[in-house]
């Protein structure tokens, strides 16, 4: 029924200048406009809403991922404008905070201004 659907994500925030110079400048989404207060970001020819909240707590698990050629060069234009990655006990991360899984890709994580957990992943060959 909903296979043919177009995917929207919905992403809170409680600080939406913040959510836009980060979505929009940082990660360069680009923004396709305004609804009832929410951003609406194209990723991939899907929407991305950044929605304007009162109060919001960040989840404990990754709440978008985004699928990148090169998760080396992604980290690193991440880093240039102040992007810092996140790395979990346990975890074998590489130096540059980078998780080889099992099967070959490679994820990294990294918080938005609301403290959500996203992540980039270069999926193995």
């Amino acid at each position: 029924m909903l296979a043919s659907s177009r995917l929207q994500t919905i992403v809170w925030t409680s600080r939406i200048a913040e959510a836009e110079k980060f979505y929009g400048g940082v990660l360069g989404l680009p923004l396709k406009g305004k609804s009832h207060g929410a951003l609406v970001y194209d990723v991939g020819g899907s929407d991305l809403r950044v929605s304007p909240v009162p109060s919001t707590q960040p989840s404990a698990h990754t709440v978008l991922g985004f699928a990148v050629p090169d998760i080396g060069t992604t980290i690193e234009r991440l880093g240039e404008r102040g992007v810092s990655l996140e790395t979990f006990a346990g975890f074998p991360h590489d130096l540059a905070g980078i998780l080889t899984m099992p099967d070959g890709a490679k994820v990294a994580w990294f918080k938005d201004p609301d403290g959500n957990l996203l992540s980039i992943v270069q999926y193995a060959a």
